[in-house]
């Protein structure tokens, strides 16, 4: 997964927006596209819902469950 992970990180950001012309700028960069990544993009194996939306839901449904003692 790591692996997949970054071949999109690669072809999405480093190839398509690059090269910066110093490392601040590489650094926004690369943050608003982990943002985008999280936040924003559709992810077809959670039902076309971002990441973080997706684990917030998760989260809330483990609250409602009832935990026995």
């Amino acid at each position: 997964m790591a692996e997949a992970q970054n071949g999109t990180f690669k072809a999405e950001l480093i190839e398509m927006q690059g090269p910066w012309k110093d490392p601040a700028q590489a650094e926004r960069a690369i943050f608003q596209w982990i943002t985008w990544y999280n936040e924003e993009r559709l992810h077809s194996a959670l039902d076309y819902v971002p990441p973080a939306e997706y684990e917030r839901g998760f989260w809330q449904r483990q609250e409602r469950v009832p935990q026995s003692a």
